[in-house]
């Protein structure tokens, strides 16, 4: 497969992204609640000269507690979705790593936000990875409702 992914971490568990999908990662310092927005979008937050709307990834897939108190340090990975920008506020971000299989299906059980945002397994040197699609997590459990 030989493709570039950005490995994290939500909920505990290794995810990756494709690296094509990721314009930077930063660390979020300032966040303006917008009000009536739905509860996975924290915010907006800064960067550069414009705002990039903060989406908690553990809320966008339904896994129950946010990621992260307020008052520590967050890592985000910064994405495009239809001319927007996000800012994915993850557990942590470990590495870039080389996909080394093609992508597979995701074995055993899930709950529905992975299932909705999971494209499926990926080995990579570090081990195996989810391979998430980020305009997933940014539709949030909205898409289902819809």
């Amino acid at each position: 497969m030989n493709e570039l992914l950005l490995i994290a971490r939500i909920g505990g568990r290794r995810i990756g992204l494709r690296a094509t999908q990721v314009n930077s990662v930063i660390e979020l310092d300032k966040l303006t609640p917008i009000p009536r927005a739905p509860s996975y979008i924290l915010g907006l937050t800064p960067l550069r000269s414009s705002a990039l709307t903060v989406v908690d990834c553990a809320l966008a897939l339904e896994l129950g507690q946010p990621t992260r108190p307020a008052e520590q340090v967050a890592q985000a990975i910064v994405v495009e979705h239809e001319g927007h920008s996000y800012a994915l506020l993850v557990d942590e971000v470990e590495d870039v790593a080389e996909a080394h299989s093609d992508v597979t299906e995701v074995s055993g059980e899930a709950g529905a936000g992975w299932k909705r945002a999971a494209q499926g397994m990926v080995e990579t040197a570090i081990g195996p990875v989810l391979l998430l699609d980020a305009a997933a997590i940014i539709i949030g459990p909205l898409a289902e409702a819809a």
